[in-house]
């Protein structure tokens, strides 16, 4: 147990509730919750992220590897290969390695967006091209990098935070 939630801190199996696990304020870039300790995840990364209305998931990227994202809740526009796309309460959006993409919360209340993606991504992986519709929402950058702290300059750094109750929707249930 950590101060802002629980974190796993071994190789066995766990069950843990979104509620009760530590998560991370990332300001104009939402919360999120991955469920790991110290020790990520060797073979894939899980992510629950609340986004209130204008927030984006991250800045408009591309990976070299597999991706995968289920709106649970709320409004998105999903902007991919430079189009966009309105997304909805369970709508899935499958993107291969190579795939230009960004997710922007646009509905009038927030959205719960899971993410996984595969790990072992390698050095230099992740590009951020310029693209006209992600900066309509302001998740383009200026100019093209690799480099993340180039693309992130000017947004807060991440802080690791409790739960706040209206990030989910529905109620704990107590466990036995």
């Amino acid at each position: 147990m950590s101060r802002n939630g629980l974190v796993t801190d071994g190789e066995g199996w766990f069950v843990v509730n979104a509620r009760e696990s530590r998560w991370r304020e990332t300001g104009p870039l939402g919360a999120f919750c991955t469920f790991e300790g110290k020790r990520r995840f060797p073979h894939f990364g899980i992510n629950v992220s609340v986004l209130e209305p204008g927030e984006a998931m991250a800045r408009y990227h591309r990976e070299n590897a597999q991706e995968a994202f289920l709106v649970l809740s709320g409004t998105c526009t999903l902007v991919v290969e430079g189009e966009e796309r309105l997304l909805t309460a369970w709508d899935f959006f499958h993107c291969p390695p190579g795939t230009e993409h960004v997710i922007v919360a646009t509905g009038e209340e927030s959205a719960v967006v899971v993410a996984v993606g595969a790990r072992g991504r390698g050095r230099g992986a992740t590009v951020y091209p310029v693209c006209e519709a992600a900066a309509r929402y302001g998740a383009s950058v200026e100019r093209e990098t690799t480099k993340s702290a180039e693309a992130y300059a000017g947004f807060p750094k991440w802080q690791w935070a409790p739960y706040a109750e209206e990030w989910l929707p529905g109620t704990l249930v107590p466990r036995a």
